[in-house]
C-alpha cells in the first residue's frame, strides 16, 4: 500500500514467474481491492511479459469504473503488447448487467480461433435479448457510465468517511473496499457475523488469496444509497466492539 491505495509489489512481480509460467493475469480495476494499475506498474508488467515471452490475460470487467478522474489505459496499447494481450470483457459491471451472460474475448491471430472452440464446448450462447440490450448499453447511452461512476464515487467517499480511523484502503475503482480487521486483533468471520446481526453484509475474505486476503472483510458500496451508507459507521464500530468482547 502506498499513499493510502493498493500498489503492486514490483519486486515480487519480477520474481514470481517460474520455468512453467506462460501467462500473467491482471484484473483492472481490481475487485475486491479497488486497485487500479498505475503507469509504472503497467510498464513493469509489460516489460516482464516481453522479457519472459509471456501472454497477458487482461480481465477488464471494471475497466471504465474509475474514480478521481483516472484515465482508462489498455495494456494492448503498450509497446510490444498488442500481439501478446488477451482481453476478456463483459457489460456485467460497467453497465450493471449482472447475470445477462454476455461477454467477449479479443485475442491476436489464430489464438482467437482456439478460444472460440473452447467457448463452443464450454459456454452458453447469449440470448438474443441480452445481445440487443448489450448493444444498446454500449452504443446508445454514452452518458450513462459517467453518471454511474459519479454516483459510485459519492458512495465510495461516504463509505470512507464512515470508516475513517479504521484500517481501510481507499479503492481507486470498482465497487468495493477492504477493512483489515486482523490489525484490530479480530477474526474476519466473527466480524462478518457481528455485522450481519446489525444488517450489514460484509464478506470475510478468508480463502480468497492467502494470508493477505485472510485479514480482511469486504464492503460492497455500489448498490447502497448515500443516505443508507450514512448509518454504516456506527454499525461497524458496534460490530467490532461485539467481536472484540466475544
Amino acid at each position: 500500500m502506498v499513499d493510502g491505495e493498493w500498489r503492486l509489489d514490483l519486486e515480487a512481480l519480477g520474481a514470481a514467474p517460474g520455468d512453467l509460467t506462460r501467462v500473467v493475469f491482471v484484473n483492472n480495476a481490481s475487485f475486491p481491492t479497488g486497485w487500479v494499475v498505475s503507469d509504472a506498474e503497467w510498464d513493469a508488467i509489460a516489460a516482464l511479459c516481453r522479457a519472459r515471452d509471456l501472454w497477458l490475460l487482461y480481465w477488464g470487467g471494471f475497466e471504465d469504473v474509475l474514480f478521481d478522474e483516472r484515465p482508462v489505459r489498455h495494456p494492448a496499447a503498450l509497446p510490444g503488447m498488442r500481439d501478446r494481450t488477451v482481453t476478456v470483457g463483459a457489460p456485467s459491471f460497467e453497465q450493471r448487467m449482472i447475470a445477462w451472460r454476455v461477454g467477449w474475448v479479443v485475442a491476436p491471430g489464430d489464438l482467437v480461433n482456439d478460444l472460440s472452440r473452447a467457448q463452443i464446448y464450454n459456454g452458453l450462447v447469449a440470448s438474443g435479448f441480452a445481445q440487443i440490450g448489450t448493444r444498446a448499453a454500449l452504443g446508445e447511452l454514452p452518458g450513462d457510465l459517467a453518471a454511474a461512476n459519479a454516483e459510485w464515487q459519492r458512495r465510495r467517499d461516504e463509505t470512507l468517511r464512515q470508516l475513517a480511523g479504521l484500517p481501510v484502503v481507499r479503492p481507486a475503482g470498482a465497487w468495493s473496499l477492504l477493512l483489515d480487521v486482523a490489525t484490530l486483533g479480530l477474526d474476519p468471520r466473527e466480524v462478518s457475523h457481528r455485522l450481519l446481526e446489525r444488517k450489514v453484509a460484509a464478506t470475510p475474505m478468508v480463502g480468497w488469496g492467502g494470508p493477505l486476503a485472510d485479514r480482511h472483510v469486504r464492503f460492497v458500496f455500489s448498490n447502497e444509497p448515500v443516505e443508507r451508507l450514512a448509518t454504516l459507521g456506527d454499525r461497524v464500530r458496534a460490530a467490532l466492539d461485539a467481536a472484540g468482547s466475544a
